[in-house]
Order: C-alpha cells, then sequence, then structure tokens
C-alpha cells in the first residue's frame, strides 16, 4: 500500500492544484461536491487543496465546511470566508492570495461541473502545455443535462453571438468550469472589469488578448441538484450589455 501511494505522489512531478469553490447557500452540495474531488484527486494521485470561499451564507454553509475540514483536514480543506456576498472575481481573488498550488482550478459548487473529468483537465493541459484549459458543453462528448429549451437556446446564442463579434478562438465562453495556471489567472482577472455571466466570458476574451493558449475538454453540465438556478432576465439583459462593452472595448 506505500508503494501505490508513492508511486500516485511521483505522478504529480511536484505540482499542486488548488480547488476555488465560490459558495453562496450550498449546504445540501458542498459536502458531496467534495467528497467526489477527494475521490478524484486521491484516485488520480495528484496533489491538491479544496479553498472554501463562502459568502456569508444563511444557511448554514460554513458550518457545513467547518465539519468537512475536521473530516478531511486542514491542510485539504481551507476555509476563507468573506462577511457578505461581493461577486465571483473578488471571490477568485480573495482565494488566490490564499492558494499553494502552482494550478487553480475553478467550478461551480452546486453539483453542475463533475470532479470525475479533473483528471482529463490535468492531462490535457499536459499534453499541450497550455495556460489555460476550458471545459466546453459545445463540442466532442460535452452536453448540457436537466435545462428546459429555453437555457439551452439562451447558452447557444449567448455563445454564437459571442463567436460572431468577439472571435475568442474556444467552444464555451458562458462556462465556469476551468484550469488556469496560477500566474495566468492572478493576472486574468486583474484586468477583468465584468460581472456575473459576463466575467466568464471576459476572461477568455482577455486571455486571447494576452496570447495565452487555451485548450479545451468535453464535459457533461448538470443543471444544479440542490437550490434554485441564479439565471433571470435582469441576468440576460446584464449579459448581453457586458457582451457588447467588450465588443466595443477589445
Amino acid at each position: 500500500m506505500a508503494s501505490r501511494k508513492g508511486s500516485h505522489q511521483s505522478r504529480g512531478n511536484g505540482d499542486k492544484y488548488s480547488v476555488l469553490l465560490p459558495t453562496y447557500n450550498e449546504r445540501e452540495n458542498l459536502p458531496l461536491i467534495v467528497w467526489l474531488l477527494v475521490k478524484y484527486f486521491g484516485e488520480s494521485g495528484y496533489n491538491y487543496e479544496i479553498i472554501v470561499i463562502d459568502d456569508g451564507s444563511p444557511d448554514g454553509t460554513l458550518e457545513v465546511a467547518e465539519q468537512l475540514q475536521r473530516i478531511y483536514g486542514e491542510d485539504k480543506i481551507l476555509l476563507r470566508p468573506r462577511a457578505k456576498k461581493l461577486g465571483l472575481g473578488t471571490a477568485y481573488i480573495h482565494g488566490i492570495k490564499h492558494a499553494t498550488g502552482n494550478y487553480v482550478f475553478i467550478m461551480d459548487a452546486d453539483l453542475s461541473h463533475h470532479p470525475k473529468f479533473i483528471p482529463e483537465f490535468i492531462e490535457k493541459q499536459r499534453e499541450g502545455g497550455y495556460d489555460l484549459v476550458s471545459g466546453t458543453r459545445y463540442r466532442g462528448d460535452g452536453g448540457v443535462y436537466g435545462w428546459d429549451l429555453r437555457r439551452k437556446l439562451i447558452s447557444r446564442g449567448a455563445n454564437y453571438v459571442t463567436q460572431v463579434l468577439l472571435r475568442p478562438g474556444a467552444s464555451d465562453l458562458t462556462g465556469s468550469f476551468r484550469l488556469y495556471k496560477k500566474e495566468v489567472l492572478e493576472s486574468l482577472v486583474e484586468r477583468c472589469v465584468s460581472k456575473g455571466y459576463v466575467f466568464q466570458m471576459e476572461m477568455i476574451v482577455r486571455a486571447r488578448q494576452g496570447n495565452y493558449s487555451i485548450g479545451e475538454v468535453p464535459i457533461s453540465f448538470v443543471d444544479r441538484v440542490y437550490g434554485e438556478s441564479k439565471l433571470g432576465g435582469n441576468e440576460i439583459v446584464s449579459f448581453l450589455k457586458g457582451l457588447l462593452t467588450l465588443f466595443a472595448t477589445t
């Protein structure tokens, strides 16, 4: 058993992967997503840490995270809470400050992104030496499950319009399951000004502007298991405004 553990550790070649999990009202989802992360990182043998950035969830998400930290250890589960909801971009900036890995995963904590794809992200990055690897729902075996026709049309339409206007060189602009070199993520987050759903799109556009290399891994996106989806009319309007701003300024 000891020799197996040693071989797993050597597979990482000294690399460490920090997973940033911004949370807000995810007490039901957090235990399962953490268990799956521990499972797939453990099986693949890569060194990792999970950084939970809770924005003052009123449902007790932080208390659940504290219990998970006691179970898995403070070296694997880091808690970096904030007093209130301050936005995704600032959550990443906050998380990066505490990340000790040289690579950083960003993903949703609501089980929309399955950790089983993590080894594929790592393998893809190593194959091409990519600066970032983005999960895509729109190539290969990628897909979306649990969405009604309206949401699928909105997502497809948003990606199509973005491709036409910005030509970003990636097939899925609004997805948020990605692997970055830490220094690349730091640089991009500092340059991005968008909020909400436009933020992830701007990250890809800025990456292409900065001549960062982008790889893609097909993923299956599953609508959140517990809780309510946050996509509404206001978010769609904000997305369109942000898209036009990017078109005019990039």
